[in-house]
């Protein structure tokens, strides 16, 4: 398990984002220090990358000091989502308190957008719980293959771990985009895996978010006929499906 590692990005919450996916945790296991701000280049060209440094915070490393620290990528996602189900139990009122908090980040970021929508709330397999933004002509909010949601969900996360003294997973959706976008992943996983056991060779498929990965690696973990692992450098990393 990493432990700590040095990140960079376009913004400091894709940076986080990177970080996130590399250490195969959730957004509440770490904490973080901005080291440098993105910046704009001359004449167009591109500018300086955000540089954060990511850590596991002290509680975090209780439950993983005993794992290798040579993880494969499919590995850390099983750690990833081992992280939500063993999460502290909370009260009614403690989670309830948990959801609040997202949902007033929640609107506070629609009204700095001058977008109106409403904020749906329920509870996923995982035990972590979902924010679904509704609304109309909300594509801005998810962006190319969901790059600005997946960085409103570091900020949402992050904010509203702050507001509190305790943590639980939170997961922000807009219009049920990561419910449809998870089976759609689950099933081009299960192709992929299908055509490299058969053909005996690996499958790369295209460039992916984090969170695209993660469910690809979840999709093929128990999958006996191949492993899985991200190879590649942001913005073009990506699953590769090896044949055991």
């Amino acid at each position: 398990m990493i432990r700590e590692i040095v990140s960079e990005g376009p913004s400091v919450a894709e940076a986080i984002d990177a970080a996130l996916e590399e250490m195969g945790v959730q957004q509440d296991a770490i904490e973080y220090e901005v080291l440098e701000e993105p910046g704009k280049g001359l004449f167009g060209a591109a500018g300086r990358k955000a540089r954060v440094k990511v850590r596991l915070r002290p509680e975090a490393l209780v439950d993983t000091d005993s794992d290798d620290d040579e993880e494969s990528d499919s590995a850390q996602g099983a750690v990833d989502f081992a992280t939500v189900a063993d999460a502290p139990e909370l009260t009614d009122e403690q989670l309830d308190a948990v959801a609040d908090a997202g949902v007033a980040t929640i609107n506070e970021l629609l009204g700095v957008l001058g977008l109106e929508a409403d904020v749906e709330e329920y509870e996923g397999d995982e035990r972590e719980i979902i924010l679904d933004i509704v609304g109309d002509d909300l594509g801005l909010l998810i962006g190319r293959h969901g790059r600005t949601l997946d960085a409103m969900q570091v900020v949402v996360s992050a904010i509203t771990n702050r507001r509190l003294d305790y943590r639980h997973p939170v997961v922000v959706d807009v219009s049920g985009y990561r419910h449809r976008r998870r089976l759609k992943l689950e099933e081009m996983a299960q192709r992929a895996a299908d055509r490299a056991a058969r053909q005996r060779r690996s499958v790369e498929l295209r460039p992916m978010t984090s969170f695209e990965r993660r469910v690809i690696h979840m999709a093929l973990r128990a999958d006996r006929r191949v492993t899985t692992a991200s190879e590649g450098q942001e913005p073009r990393r990506m699953v590769v499906i090896h044949p055991k």
